[in-house]
């Protein structure tokens, strides 16, 4: 996220002195419930679905985890290139392209 949208978002939460209900179980509750609430917007029909209702469910669940993220004190830069380092290492392009496969299955 820029710079700004991730201020805008402290912003908010700071504002209406909602830290204090952000203690990191509350929030990764929050994130599984929104996450939840975009997978309904597919439930019936993964073809016709309200793009709106879809990205206001992802704004939710990408506004939590940012909040997640300043709990806990971390960059979601680092800990995403991390994981994609991971990531790259258990599914190599030679073993890995076009297959659905988990990693201990290539």
């Amino acid at each position: 996220m820029q710079k700004e949208t991730i201020e805008r978002i402290r912003r908010f939460t700071e504002d209406r002195d909602w830290d204090q209900f952000h203690a990191p179980e509350n929030l990764a509750k929050s994130i599984v419930i929104e996450a939840a609430e975009l997978l309904e917007c597919f439930q019936w029909d993964n073809e016709k679905y309200d793009i709106a209702h879809v990205k206001e469910e992802l704004a939710d669940v990408m506004v939590y985890c940012q909040n997640l993220l300043d709990k806990l004190g971390l960059d979601a830069d680092e800990i995403v290139n991390a994981k994609m380092d991971q990531n790259e290492a258990k599914y190599p392009v030679a073993k890995a392209k076009g297959k659905a496969d988990k990693y201990d299955k290539l």
